[in-house]
């Protein structure tokens, strides 16, 4: 009876450890962390880190301190949107490096694999409409729509010249964190129509939206997706000035924004928000 009565309260005291542990994850904050183009690192309410469309060691945009690619940490999930090097170019080397398991559209990923970019047993392949649980079941990741492209430019060590590659389809990505917030990370895309239906069915309170035109959204197009489909309550540019294409700059969103209720928070490589 005394072994029983001891197992019962170490029971307990777990279970109230467990409870205040989700309670506190529920309380807490995000951080959002944006290092240039798409690269975004998302720690969680509950401490979980989140590492999107990594283009760090030749990203002119990106600080100098986070050329290395140690100096993003802990990393518990990669999330990549499409096969272009802009977005998946250090996926592989940080998946290596951290452990981590990388999730991205379904042929983008079979070709990493089957190149040897990425090892088979951190791939996991997803695709549009699908939402995955690989952080555990508070923190639900659903790939969407993108309209874009998505081709892998991979150099074969054998002959030493440069290949194209199938990269699947693109995606952007909604991740709902721990105490309900919701990121919208649109990945690259143009304009499309559903983009309303996604604003009515998820709901995002944060979007992470391209606005540099040329291969994505100039600031126009990203303000009406704004204003008259996604409705969000804040707004971070991203994918802008890093080649000269890439024209439209967040002055010009927040303009064509006009008095949509949205707040757009322009930040510099490197500078974290909390939500």
């Amino acid at each position: 009876m005394k072994f029983q009565h001891i197992a019962a309260t170490l029971l307990t005291t777990v279970m109230m450890g467990l409870s205040g542990m989700a309670a506190a994850a529920e309380a807490g904050k995000t951080e959002v962390q944006w290092l240039g183009q798409a690269t975004t690192r998302i720690t969680t309410p509950g401490g979980k880190v989140i590492v999107i469309d990594p283009w760090l060691t030749t990203n002119p945009k990106t600080p100098e301190a986070y050329k290395k690619l140690d100096a993003l940490g802990k990393v518990d999930l990669i999330l990549v949107t499409h096969g272009h090097g802009d977005h998946f170019g250090d996926a592989g080397a940080l998946a290596k490096l951290t452990g981590a398991p990388v999730y991205g559209p379904a042929g983008l990923i079979q070709s990493a694999v089957t190149l040897g970019i990425l090892p088979t047993e951190q791939a996991v392949r997803f695709g549009k409409s699908g939402t995955v649980t690989p952080l555990g079941a508070s923190i639900r990741i659903t790939a969407t729509h993108a309209e874009h492209s998505s081709e892998i430019l991979w150099r074969n060590p054998a002959t030493g010249k440069d290949e194209t590659h199938v990269g699947g389809e693109p995606q952007g990505y909604i991740i709902e964190l721990e105490n309900g917030f919701r990121i919208f990370h649109m990945g690259d895309t143009g304009l499309f129509g559903d983009m309303k239906l996604i604003g009515e069915y998820y709901h995002p309170d944060l979007i992470m939206i391209p606005i540099g035109g040329h291969f994505v959204m100039d600031p126009k197009d990203a303000a009406f997706a704004t204003r008259n489909f996604l409705k969000p309550k804040f707004a971070i540019p991203i994918h802008y000035g890093t080649t000269p294409q890439l024209k439209g700059t967040p002055e010009e969103y927040i303009q064509a924004l006009g008095d949509a209720p949205t707040k757009v928070l322009t930040m510099k490589p490197g500078d974290k928000l909390e939500f």
